[in-house]
Protein backbone atom coordinates (compact mmCIF):
# COMPACT_ATOMS: atom_id res chain seq x y z
CA UNK A 1 0.00 0.00 0.00
CA UNK A 2 0.88 3.66 -0.52
CA UNK A 3 1.77 5.12 2.41
CA UNK A 4 2.60 8.58 3.61
CA UNK A 5 3.88 9.83 6.81
CA UNK A 6 2.81 13.69 7.73
CA UNK A 7 5.72 15.28 8.88
CA UNK A 8 4.81 16.62 12.54
CA UNK A 9 6.74 18.84 15.50
CA UNK A 10 7.99 16.01 18.40
CA UNK A 11 5.64 16.32 21.59
CA UNK A 12 7.72 15.63 24.56
CA UNK A 13 6.64 12.44 26.20
CA UNK A 14 4.85 10.90 22.94
CA UNK A 15 1.97 8.23 23.73
CA UNK A 16 -0.28 9.06 21.37
CA UNK A 17 -0.94 7.42 17.95
CA UNK A 18 -3.10 9.19 15.08
CA UNK A 19 -4.38 6.82 12.15
CA UNK A 20 -5.84 8.58 8.83
CA UNK A 21 -6.88 5.76 6.65
CA UNK A 22 -8.34 6.64 3.41
CA UNK A 23 -9.64 4.87 0.19
CA UNK A 24 -7.73 5.74 -3.18
CA UNK A 25 -10.94 6.76 -5.42
CA UNK A 26 -12.45 8.82 -2.60
CA UNK A 27 -9.72 11.50 -1.58
CA UNK A 28 -7.02 13.98 -3.20
CA UNK A 29 -3.41 13.93 -1.78
CA UNK A 30 -3.93 17.87 -0.72
CA UNK A 31 -7.21 16.68 0.86
CA UNK A 32 -5.46 13.69 2.82
CA UNK A 33 -2.95 16.23 4.04
CA UNK A 34 -5.08 18.55 5.55
CA UNK A 35 -7.41 15.75 7.03
CA UNK A 36 -4.58 14.72 8.61
CA UNK A 37 -3.50 18.14 10.10
CA UNK A 38 -6.78 18.23 11.15
CA UNK A 39 -6.71 15.06 13.12
CA UNK A 40 -3.64 16.19 14.53
CA UNK A 41 -5.45 19.49 15.98
CA UNK A 42 -8.76 17.38 17.08
CA UNK A 43 -6.23 15.26 19.16
CA UNK A 44 -3.94 18.54 20.35
CA UNK A 45 -7.21 20.09 21.35
CA UNK A 46 -7.34 17.90 24.40
CA UNK A 47 -3.57 17.74 24.70
CA UNK A 48 -2.82 14.39 23.58
CA UNK A 49 0.95 14.08 23.85
CA UNK A 50 0.96 12.99 19.39
CA UNK A 51 4.13 11.38 18.43
CA UNK A 52 2.99 10.93 14.64
CA UNK A 53 0.50 10.59 12.37
CA UNK A 54 0.28 8.37 9.70
CA UNK A 55 -1.93 7.72 6.55
CA UNK A 56 -2.20 5.19 3.86
CA UNK A 57 -4.51 4.56 1.31
CA UNK A 58 -6.40 1.04 1.20
CA UNK A 59 -9.02 -0.57 -1.18
CA UNK A 60 -11.25 -0.88 1.08
CA UNK A 61 -12.07 -1.02 4.80
CA UNK A 62 -12.83 -4.72 6.53
CA UNK A 63 -15.57 -4.84 8.43
CA UNK A 64 -14.41 -6.84 11.29
CA UNK A 65 -10.95 -5.41 12.04
CA UNK A 66 -11.17 -1.99 9.68
CA UNK A 67 -7.53 -3.02 8.28
CA UNK A 68 -5.81 -6.31 6.53
CA UNK A 69 -4.02 -8.40 8.75
CA UNK A 70 -0.53 -7.10 7.84
CA UNK A 71 -1.04 -3.17 8.31
CA UNK A 72 -2.52 -4.25 11.38
CA UNK A 73 0.77 -5.90 12.46
CA UNK A 74 2.27 -2.77 10.90
CA UNK A 75 1.21 -0.36 13.38
CA UNK A 76 1.40 -2.97 16.16
CA UNK A 77 5.47 -2.81 15.80
CA UNK A 78 4.86 1.19 15.72
CA UNK A 79 2.97 0.87 18.73
CA UNK A 80 5.10 -1.25 20.76
CA UNK A 81 8.26 0.55 19.25
CA UNK A 82 7.14 4.11 20.46
CA UNK A 83 5.22 2.52 23.91
CA UNK A 84 1.83 4.12 22.46
CA UNK A 85 -1.24 3.92 25.06
CA UNK A 86 -3.17 5.31 22.98
CA UNK A 87 -4.75 5.21 18.85
CA UNK A 88 -6.95 7.79 17.24
CA UNK A 89 -8.13 6.80 13.62
CA UNK A 90 -10.02 9.71 12.34
CA UNK A 91 -12.83 7.68 11.01
CA UNK A 92 -16.12 6.64 12.50
CA UNK A 93 -15.38 2.86 14.12
CA UNK A 94 -18.12 -0.01 14.45
CA UNK A 95 -18.05 -1.26 18.07
CA UNK A 96 -16.68 -4.23 16.58
CA UNK A 97 -14.02 -3.13 14.99
CA UNK A 98 -12.87 -0.98 18.04
CA UNK A 99 -13.09 -4.40 20.04
CA UNK A 100 -10.89 -6.12 17.63
CA UNK A 101 -8.13 -3.65 16.75
CA UNK A 102 -7.84 -2.82 21.23
CA UNK A 103 -7.06 -6.44 21.42
CA UNK A 104 -4.90 -6.88 18.70
CA UNK A 105 -2.68 -3.35 19.67
CA UNK A 106 -3.41 -4.09 23.63
CA UNK A 107 -3.60 -0.26 23.81
CA UNK A 108 -7.51 2.10 23.77
CA UNK A 109 -8.80 2.58 20.62
CA UNK A 110 -10.73 6.12 20.25
CA UNK A 111 -12.53 6.79 16.94
CA UNK A 112 -13.58 10.51 15.61
CA UNK A 113 -16.71 10.38 17.12
CA UNK A 114 -15.57 9.35 20.93
CA UNK A 115 -12.65 12.11 20.48
CA UNK A 116 -14.84 15.21 19.61
CA UNK A 117 -17.21 14.09 22.19
CA UNK A 118 -14.41 13.65 24.39
CA UNK A 119 -13.38 17.48 23.48
CA UNK A 120 -16.70 18.63 23.73
CA UNK A 121 -17.26 17.18 27.26
CA UNK A 122 -13.50 18.85 28.30
CA UNK A 123 -15.39 22.34 26.55
CA UNK A 124 -18.87 22.83 28.30
CA UNK A 125 -19.08 24.99 31.29
CA UNK A 126 -22.63 25.47 31.50
CA UNK A 127 -24.99 23.63 33.28
CA UNK A 128 -27.00 23.28 29.48
CA UNK A 129 -23.63 22.55 27.59
CA UNK A 130 -22.58 19.70 30.26
CA UNK A 131 -26.33 17.70 29.76
CA UNK A 132 -25.96 18.30 25.87
CA UNK A 133 -22.15 16.13 26.13
CA UNK A 134 -23.58 13.45 28.52
CA UNK A 135 -26.69 13.07 26.44
CA UNK A 136 -23.75 12.33 23.58
CA UNK A 137 -21.58 10.27 25.37
CA UNK A 138 -24.90 7.73 26.46
CA UNK A 139 -25.80 7.77 22.98
CA UNK A 140 -22.34 6.46 21.95
CA UNK A 141 -21.93 4.47 24.66
CA UNK A 142 -25.03 2.35 24.70
CA UNK A 143 -23.61 0.82 21.58
CA UNK A 144 -20.36 -0.44 23.24
CA UNK A 145 -21.66 -2.00 26.51
CA UNK A 146 -19.80 -5.42 25.10
CA UNK A 147 -16.60 -3.66 25.36
CA UNK A 148 -16.88 -2.72 29.43
CA UNK A 149 -18.42 -6.21 30.35
CA UNK A 150 -15.66 -8.29 28.46
CA UNK A 151 -14.77 -9.43 31.85
CA UNK A 152 -17.41 -11.27 32.07
CA UNK A 153 -17.57 -13.27 28.94
CA UNK A 154 -16.11 -16.55 30.94
CA UNK A 155 -19.62 -16.32 32.62
CA UNK A 156 -21.90 -16.60 29.52
CA UNK A 157 -23.37 -19.64 29.11
CA UNK A 158 -27.60 -21.39 29.87
CA UNK A 159 -29.70 -23.63 27.99
CA UNK A 160 -31.78 -22.50 25.18
CA UNK A 161 -32.28 -18.68 24.52
CA UNK A 162 -31.43 -18.35 28.48
CA UNK A 163 -28.41 -15.89 28.43
CA UNK A 164 -25.90 -15.91 31.12
CA UNK A 165 -24.99 -13.22 34.06
CA UNK A 166 -22.93 -11.23 31.30
CA UNK A 167 -25.71 -10.79 29.09
CA UNK A 168 -27.60 -9.86 32.03
CA UNK A 169 -25.49 -7.20 33.24
CA UNK A 170 -25.32 -5.70 30.11
CA UNK A 171 -29.31 -5.86 29.83
CA UNK A 172 -29.10 -4.10 32.76
CA UNK A 173 -27.00 -1.47 32.42
CA UNK A 174 -28.53 -0.61 29.03
CA UNK A 175 -31.89 -0.11 30.80
CA UNK A 176 -29.98 2.59 33.04
CA UNK A 177 -28.47 4.29 30.24
CA UNK A 178 -32.32 4.92 28.75
CA UNK A 179 -33.02 5.89 31.79
CA UNK A 180 -30.35 8.15 31.76
CA UNK A 181 -31.08 9.59 28.76
CA UNK A 182 -34.71 10.22 29.25
CA UNK A 183 -33.80 12.40 32.27
CA UNK A 184 -31.53 14.22 30.71
CA UNK A 185 -33.98 14.99 27.94
CA UNK A 186 -36.12 15.99 30.35
CA UNK A 187 -33.88 18.47 31.89
CA UNK A 188 -33.11 19.93 28.35
CA UNK A 189 -36.84 20.80 27.60
CA UNK A 190 -36.53 22.71 30.54
CA UNK A 191 -33.36 24.43 29.57
CA UNK A 192 -35.38 25.31 26.17
CA UNK A 193 -38.22 26.38 27.85
CA UNK A 194 -36.03 29.12 29.75
CA UNK A 195 -34.21 29.80 26.85
CA UNK A 196 -37.66 30.64 24.38
CA UNK A 197 -39.08 33.03 27.35
CA UNK A 198 -35.63 34.61 27.14
CA UNK A 199 -35.71 35.07 23.24
CA UNK A 200 -39.36 36.36 23.99
CA UNK A 201 -38.32 38.43 26.20
CA UNK A 202 -36.14 40.00 23.70
CA UNK A 203 -38.56 39.87 20.69
CA UNK A 204 -40.49 42.40 23.46
CA UNK A 205 -37.57 44.93 23.09
CA UNK A 206 -36.83 43.73 20.22
CA UNK A 207 -33.16 43.73 18.72
CA UNK A 208 -32.51 41.62 16.02
CA UNK A 209 -30.03 38.33 16.34
CA UNK A 210 -27.15 38.01 14.16
CA UNK A 211 -25.68 34.69 14.83
CA UNK A 212 -22.41 33.65 13.58
CA UNK A 213 -21.47 30.52 12.42
CA UNK A 214 -18.55 28.97 10.82
CA UNK A 215 -16.17 25.97 10.91
CA UNK A 216 -14.40 25.48 14.35
CA UNK A 217 -11.09 27.78 13.89
CA UNK A 218 -12.21 29.81 11.42
CA UNK A 219 -11.86 32.84 13.64
CA UNK A 220 -15.27 33.18 15.23
CA UNK A 221 -14.45 34.04 18.52
CA UNK A 222 -12.00 36.78 17.39
CA UNK A 223 -14.38 38.71 15.67
CA UNK A 224 -17.16 38.60 18.27
CA UNK A 225 -14.60 39.48 20.37
CA UNK A 226 -13.74 42.60 18.39
CA UNK A 227 -16.79 43.77 17.41
CA UNK A 228 -18.35 43.36 21.35
CA UNK A 229 -15.49 44.03 23.66
CA UNK A 230 -15.69 40.96 25.21
CA UNK A 231 -13.49 38.69 26.50
CA UNK A 232 -14.76 35.05 24.66
CA UNK A 233 -11.87 32.08 24.63
CA UNK A 234 -10.34 32.49 21.13
CA UNK A 235 -7.58 30.06 20.84
CA UNK A 236 -6.47 28.16 17.52
CA UNK A 237 -7.63 25.24 18.98
CA UNK A 238 -10.57 23.01 17.13
CA UNK A 239 -13.70 23.69 19.16
CA UNK A 240 -12.35 26.54 21.33
CA UNK A 241 -16.10 27.74 22.01
CA UNK A 242 -18.75 25.17 22.81
CA UNK A 243 -21.81 27.10 24.94
CA UNK A 244 -23.21 29.98 23.20
CA UNK A 245 -22.26 33.66 24.14
CA UNK A 246 -24.46 36.55 23.33
CA UNK A 247 -23.69 40.50 23.29
CA UNK A 248 -25.44 43.33 22.39
CA UNK A 249 -23.68 45.35 19.65
CA UNK A 250 -24.35 49.09 18.20
CA UNK A 251 -24.33 49.07 14.45
CA UNK A 252 -23.05 52.35 12.34
CA UNK A 253 -26.86 53.43 11.93
CA UNK A 254 -26.75 53.46 15.76
CA UNK A 255 -29.18 50.23 15.65
CA UNK A 256 -29.12 47.97 18.10
CA UNK A 257 -28.73 44.39 18.04
CA UNK A 258 -27.43 40.44 19.71
CA UNK A 259 -24.68 39.17 18.30
CA UNK A 260 -24.36 35.32 19.26
CA UNK A 261 -21.40 33.13 18.75
CA UNK A 262 -21.82 29.49 18.39
CA UNK A 263 -20.04 26.26 18.52
CA UNK A 264 -18.36 25.80 15.02
CA UNK A 265 -18.73 22.92 12.55
CA UNK A 266 -16.70 20.23 11.94
CA UNK A 267 -16.74 17.79 8.89
CA UNK A 268 -18.58 13.79 9.92
CA UNK A 269 -20.12 15.69 13.14
CA UNK A 270 -21.18 13.01 14.91
CA UNK A 271 -25.11 12.64 15.07
CA UNK A 272 -25.09 11.92 18.81
CA UNK A 273 -23.80 15.96 18.87
CA UNK A 274 -26.15 17.16 16.01
CA UNK A 275 -28.99 15.86 18.08
CA UNK A 276 -28.13 17.10 21.61
CA UNK A 277 -26.50 20.15 20.64
CA UNK A 278 -29.55 21.55 18.58
CA UNK A 279 -30.60 23.48 21.79
CA UNK A 280 -27.34 25.24 21.55
CA UNK A 281 -28.01 26.38 17.72
CA UNK A 282 -31.19 27.16 17.84
CA UNK A 283 -29.93 30.91 18.27
CA UNK A 284 -28.96 30.28 14.64
CA UNK A 285 -32.22 29.02 13.84
CA UNK A 286 -34.15 31.97 15.38
CA UNK A 287 -31.37 34.79 13.79
CA UNK A 288 -32.42 37.54 11.33
CA UNK A 289 -29.36 37.39 9.55
CA UNK A 290 -26.00 34.62 9.75
CA UNK A 291 -22.96 35.85 9.98
CA UNK A 292 -20.70 33.29 8.03
CA UNK A 293 -17.12 33.81 8.73
CA UNK A 294 -15.13 31.42 6.53
CA UNK A 295 -11.22 30.17 6.91
CA UNK A 296 -9.68 32.06 4.42
CA UNK A 297 -6.24 30.56 4.87
CA UNK A 298 -7.74 26.83 4.24
CA UNK A 299 -7.24 24.74 1.23
CA UNK A 300 -10.21 22.81 2.02
CA UNK A 301 -12.37 26.01 2.26
CA UNK A 302 -14.95 24.89 -0.22
CA UNK A 303 -15.52 21.72 1.59
CA UNK A 304 -16.10 24.00 5.08
CA UNK A 305 -19.04 25.74 3.12
CA UNK A 306 -20.28 22.26 2.14
CA UNK A 307 -20.11 21.51 5.49
CA UNK A 308 -21.55 24.34 7.39
CA UNK A 309 -24.61 24.52 4.93
CA UNK A 310 -25.26 20.60 4.99
CA UNK A 311 -25.76 21.05 9.06
CA UNK A 312 -27.67 24.11 8.58
CA UNK A 313 -30.03 22.29 6.19
CA UNK A 314 -30.55 19.32 8.76
CA UNK A 315 -31.69 22.13 11.31
CA UNK A 316 -34.88 23.11 8.58
CA UNK A 317 -33.06 26.45 7.67
CA UNK A 318 -31.89 26.30 3.98
CA UNK A 319 -34.04 29.32 2.54
CA UNK A 320 -32.35 31.56 5.74
CA UNK A 321 -28.94 30.24 4.66
CA UNK A 322 -29.89 31.59 0.71
CA UNK A 323 -31.11 34.47 1.22
CA UNK A 324 -30.21 35.92 5.00
CA UNK A 325 -26.18 34.85 5.07
CA UNK A 326 -24.03 37.38 4.84
CA UNK A 327 -20.22 35.37 4.62
CA UNK A 328 -17.04 36.87 5.40
CA UNK A 329 -13.54 35.45 4.61
CA UNK A 330 -11.49 35.38 7.81
CA UNK A 331 -7.76 35.56 7.80
CA UNK A 332 -6.67 38.23 4.78
CA UNK A 333 -3.72 38.67 7.26
CA UNK A 334 -2.36 35.54 6.64
CA UNK A 335 -3.77 34.29 3.56
CA UNK A 336 -0.37 33.49 1.11
CA UNK A 337 -2.06 32.76 -2.13
CA UNK A 338 -5.26 34.03 -4.14
CA UNK A 339 -8.07 32.20 -3.94
CA UNK A 340 -11.44 31.90 -6.42
CA UNK A 341 -14.05 32.75 -3.83
CA UNK A 342 -16.77 29.64 -4.19
CA UNK A 343 -19.12 32.16 -2.86
CA UNK A 344 -20.18 35.57 -2.85
CA UNK A 345 -18.31 37.55 0.32
CA UNK A 346 -16.26 40.30 2.16
CA UNK A 347 -12.53 39.60 2.87
CA UNK A 348 -11.57 40.78 6.43
CA UNK A 349 -9.45 40.00 9.11
CA UNK A 350 -10.63 40.00 12.32
CA UNK A 351 -7.18 39.57 14.35
CA UNK A 352 -6.25 42.68 12.14
CA UNK A 353 -9.43 44.90 12.39
CA UNK A 354 -9.17 45.17 8.73
CA UNK A 355 -12.58 45.75 6.80
CA UNK A 356 -14.88 45.21 9.74
CA UNK A 357 -16.24 48.93 9.26
CA UNK A 358 -17.17 47.66 5.88
CA UNK A 359 -18.87 44.28 7.57
CA UNK A 360 -20.63 46.51 10.26
CA UNK A 361 -22.29 48.89 7.27
CA UNK A 362 -23.15 45.23 5.05
CA UNK A 363 -24.88 44.18 8.33
CA UNK A 364 -26.70 47.30 8.86
CA UNK A 365 -27.68 47.27 4.98
CA UNK A 366 -29.13 43.46 5.31
CA UNK A 367 -31.27 44.86 8.14
CA UNK A 368 -32.75 47.90 6.37
CA UNK A 369 -33.97 44.83 3.82
CA UNK A 370 -37.28 45.58 5.44
CA UNK A 371 -37.30 49.24 6.61
CA UNK A 372 -39.17 51.95 5.73
CA UNK A 373 -38.63 55.68 6.10
CA UNK A 374 -41.49 57.54 7.55
CA UNK A 375 -42.23 60.87 9.44
CA UNK A 376 -43.67 60.26 13.35
CA UNK A 377 -45.09 63.63 15.25
CA UNK A 378 -45.06 63.08 19.14
CA UNK A 379 -46.01 65.97 21.73
CA UNK A 380 -43.06 67.27 23.63
CA UNK A 381 -43.76 65.94 26.75
CA UNK A 382 -44.19 62.27 25.57
CA UNK A 383 -40.99 61.29 26.96
CA UNK A 384 -41.84 57.66 26.74
CA UNK A 385 -42.47 57.74 22.97
CA UNK A 386 -39.82 59.29 22.08
CA UNK A 387 -37.44 56.64 23.87
CA UNK A 388 -39.09 54.17 22.41
CA UNK A 389 -38.83 55.24 19.29
CA UNK A 390 -34.82 55.73 19.68
CA UNK A 391 -34.96 52.16 21.41
CA UNK A 392 -36.55 50.49 18.24
CA UNK A 393 -35.81 52.99 15.32
CA UNK A 394 -33.07 54.54 13.36
CA UNK A 395 -33.70 58.09 14.00
CA UNK A 396 -32.32 59.98 10.96
CA UNK A 397 -33.41 63.83 11.78
CA UNK A 398 -35.00 65.45 14.33
CA UNK A 399 -37.30 68.81 14.21
CA UNK A 400 -38.47 70.78 17.27
CA UNK A 401 -41.52 72.76 16.81
CA UNK A 402 -43.41 74.46 19.29
CA UNK A 403 -45.01 71.83 20.87
CA UNK A 404 -44.85 69.07 18.90
CA UNK A 405 -41.37 66.84 17.93
CA UNK A 406 -41.29 65.88 14.27
CA UNK A 407 -38.80 62.78 14.07
CA UNK A 408 -37.70 61.36 10.25
CA UNK A 409 -37.19 57.47 11.13
CA UNK A 410 -35.59 54.39 9.46
CA UNK A 411 -37.81 51.28 11.62
CA UNK A 412 -38.53 47.77 10.44
CA UNK A 413 -42.29 46.84 9.93
CA UNK A 414 -42.37 44.36 13.34
CA UNK A 415 -41.38 47.88 15.47
CA UNK A 416 -43.67 49.87 13.52
CA UNK A 417 -46.71 47.36 13.97
CA UNK A 418 -45.71 47.32 18.05
CA UNK A 419 -45.60 51.05 17.79
CA UNK A 420 -48.72 51.21 16.00
CA UNK A 421 -50.46 49.09 18.49
CA UNK A 422 -48.87 50.20 21.63
CA UNK A 423 -49.78 54.37 21.22
CA UNK A 424 -51.42 54.93 18.01
CA UNK A 425 -55.51 54.54 19.14
CA UNK A 426 -57.93 53.56 16.44
CA UNK A 427 -59.74 56.30 14.99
Amino acid sequence: MDQVRVSLEKLQNPNCLIIVPFQKFNISAQMAEYKSKEAFGLARSIDLNVIDVITFRVNSFKPGCLLKKGKIEEIDSVIKKEDISLVYIDLSLTPVQQRNLEKAWNVKVIDRTGLIIEIFASRANTSEGKLQVRLAQLDYQKSRLVRLWTHLERQRGGLGNIGGPGETQIEADKRMIKEEMQRIRKQLEKVKTTRELHRKSREIVPYPVIAIVGYTNAGKSTLFNLLTKASVIAEDKLFATLDPTMRIVKLPSRKTVILSDTVGFISELPTQLIAAFRATLEEVIAADIILHVIDSTSPSLVNHIQNVEEILTELGIEEKWRYQTLHVYNKMDAKKIDFIKPIDGLEISALENKNIDLLLQQLDACLAVDEINMEITIKSNEGEKLAWIYRHANVISVEHADLEIKLLVLISRVNLAKWQAKYVLPS
